[in-house]
């Protein structure tokens, strides 16, 4: 899960058809003489956690790990819709009929970064790192983020494997064999499920390989030394500052291969300019951690960087007049490109809390009513400045299971409601100080906990602002998102607002936030419902289908009646490049994309696209 990661305007139908991209600059400039290293620059809002696959689950962390390690699949960059294509397979995986049987063969020759771990030799990439790295995630030392969600795919034996390993005390035991887990030879690899799994392939796309040998040499640094075999790898790194990757100048035989749908100008131009390139192109990437948007935004404008990633809303008025892109944009030749995202941003209420938390018809109230006195339209127009529209639940555009025609109570301001049902279970002002009390006549004191950027700053007004219309007092607690994070998994928030973005075409994951055995790790609100969870497994099993798509808008409605969530909007994503950027393209599942992209001569002649 991610902080900021997603967030829309307009009306929901049109997320789902339509996606402006606007694509300034022209591209005819000189290409950069060859002696000279081509260097990316850009920043992240937010400071990256660390880069070991098996340990992150944050947006940034993971953006930089997807450029050193690989899976055995991946997306094209160009399709739309969305397509899978193998990456470190050789071929697209060989599928049962019943979904439970998935077998995948390896392109041989694929290798990892030379590493002292290694000893001096090559290493080869082989079946057996799959099956290390996923058994890795089982392993209760390294306390996975993506355990839990694995764990849902049932692949035979391996949640048999972390019991025994829970229940004995004893190290985890990589050499134990596991039924679902089978490596056929050195460069084959099967999986055996324990029911239907009609989606494995989005799973695939996501379990990147990892060497045992580099795991053994940095134990618990891991997280300072990732080795993969992807066309970057880390060469510096400044804790929450700078992070520099460089090509791996191992990396194989790969060049460009994209397939733009037809009739989708911008995709068919980057086509026509990279078909064919060797990757990566660049020979260096370099990322500041700037949290506040204005340096952020200056360090762009002044040349210091060449890609500004989703444009804070604060600026999106000097990017764009009366729905244009502004003449001074044009003229300085930046390419900017505007499109639909499958994300949500939302707030979440800890159902273990003793004020917010639980079942009970009254703790279900006061969370509704605060949902109910929450202006989701001021924070679209205070917070996004327009560039979102309200979110009926946590099932994103361009999802399967996402429903433009769904409405919820979860869009809905009505401050008289609230405090009608508030009223209604005894939360009222008992010692006249003109703020709501608990039933028993305790304080009511609700505590958010934020980020101290600028756009928390603007959602922390518009908290403020709606629950002091209905007599509930509020308070605030900033500290970096780290801590934050921690604080969550462990149990210790209150309320959080955040943003989750999909990484695969499916709704899927976003109703796993409130799975009850995923508390803790995805689910951070500790929801845990039977009904809830029975709903989850089934539409889990079956293939996409109005009756899966039934079953999954159960679950959301339920979501919406219990509270745990209270989803918000939808963003828009604005990018800017600058005019010598060459081949970027926001893919809406996979954040991974510097190795498709080139440099060249700075241009300021602006031509449209």
């Amino acid at each position: 899960m991610m902080p900021t990661a997603s967030h829309v305007k307009r009306v929901a139908s049109c997320l789902l058809i339509a996606s402006a991209s606007v694509l300034l600059g022209g591209f005819a400039a000189a290409q950069v003489p060859a002696t000279a290293p081509k260097v990316l620059r850009l920043a992240f809002p937010i400071a990256e956690t660390g880069f070991d696959p098996a340990q992150i689950s944050d947006l940034y962390s993971s953006t930089i790990t997807g450029h050193i390690f690989e899976s055995l699949l991946t997306y094209d960059y160009l399709a739309r819709p969305v397509k899978l294509k193998p990456l470190t397979a050789i071929s697209m995986p060989e599928v049962s009929e019943d979904f439970t049987v998935y077998t995948v063969r390896l392109r041989p020759g694929i290798f990892f970064t030379p590493d002292p771990a290694f000893k001096g030799q090559a290493r080869e990439l082989v079946a057996a790192d799959y099956v290390y790295a996923i058994k890795r995630i089982f392993d209760p030392r390294w306390k996975s983020p993506a355990q839990v969600s694995l764990a849902q795919e049932g692949i035979v034996g391996l949640q048999a494997l972390l019991e025994q390993t829970l229940k004995s005390k004893r190290p985890f035991d990589y050499t134990r064999e596991v039924a679902g887990l089978k490596v056929l030879d050195r460069y084959t690899l099967r999986f055996q499920l324990e029911k239907p799994r009609p989606r494995f392939l989005y799973t695939l796309v996501n379990l990147p390989a990892v060497a045992q040998e580099v795991v053994a040499a940095y134990g618990d640094r891991i997280m300072q030394h990732p080795v993969g075999t992807g066309p970057f790898m880390l060469t510096s790194w400044e804790r929450s500052s700078r992070i520099v990757l460089s090509r791996n100048p191992g990396f194989r035989d790969m060049v460009f291969d994209g397939e733009p749908a037809v009739g989708d100008s911008t995709a068919q131009q980057i086509a026509a300019q990279l078909q064919g390139r060797k990757l990566p192109m660049l020979d260096r990437v370099e990322v500041a951690i700037i949290e506040e948007d204005q340096p952020r935004w200056l360090a762009f404008l002044n040349g210091e960087h060449q890609l500004m990633l989703r444009l804070p809303e604060t600026y999106i008025d000097t990017v764009f007049q009366n729905g244009q892109v502004s003449p001074d944009m044009q003229k300085r030749g930046f390419q900017v490109q505007r499109s639909t995202q499958p994300e949500v941003f939302f707030a979440f209420f800890n159902m273990k809390h003793p004020l917010v938390g639980g079942y009970n018809p009254d703790k279900v109230a006061l969370r509704r009513a605060i949902s109910l006195a929450y202006d989701n339209q001021e924070q679209i127009r205070h917070v996004w400045r327009g560039q979102a529209a309200p979110a009926e639940s946590l099932l994103p555009p361009m999802t399967f299971g996402y429903d433009k025609n769904f409405r919820t109570e979860s869009s809905l301001y009505d401050p008289a409601r609230a405090k009608a049902l508030l009223d209604l279970f005894g939360y009222v002002d008992q010692d006249g100080d003109g703020w709501r009390d608990q039933p028993d006549g305790r304080p009511l004191v609700l505590e958010f906990h934020s980020l101290g950027d600028q756009r928390y700053r603007r959602l922390n007004e518009v908290w403020l602002k709606s629950m002091k219309a209905v007599g509930l007092r509020m308070e605030f607690k900033i500290a970096p998102w780290p801590e934050h994070l921690k604080a969550a998994r462990a149990g210790r928030v209150m309320m959080w607002t955040l943003g989750n973005g999909a990484t695969t075409p499916d709704a899927g994951d976003f109703l796993a936030m409130a799975y009850g055995p995923e508390a803790g790790s995805g689910n951070f609100s500790f929801f845990d419902l039977p009904v809830y969870n029975t709903l989850f497994d089934q539409q889990s099993a079956l293939p996409d289908g109005p009756q899966r798509q039934a079953l999954m808008q159960q679950a959301a409605a339920l979501l919406v009646a219990y509270m745990p969530y209270k989803a918000h909007a939808h963003r828009l994503a604005t990018d800017v490049a600058a005019s010598e950027l060459v081949g970027y393209w926001r893919h809406p599942f996979k954040e991974e994309n510097w190795q498709f992209l080139d440099l060249r001569a700075p241009n300021t002649t602006a031509a449209t696209r």
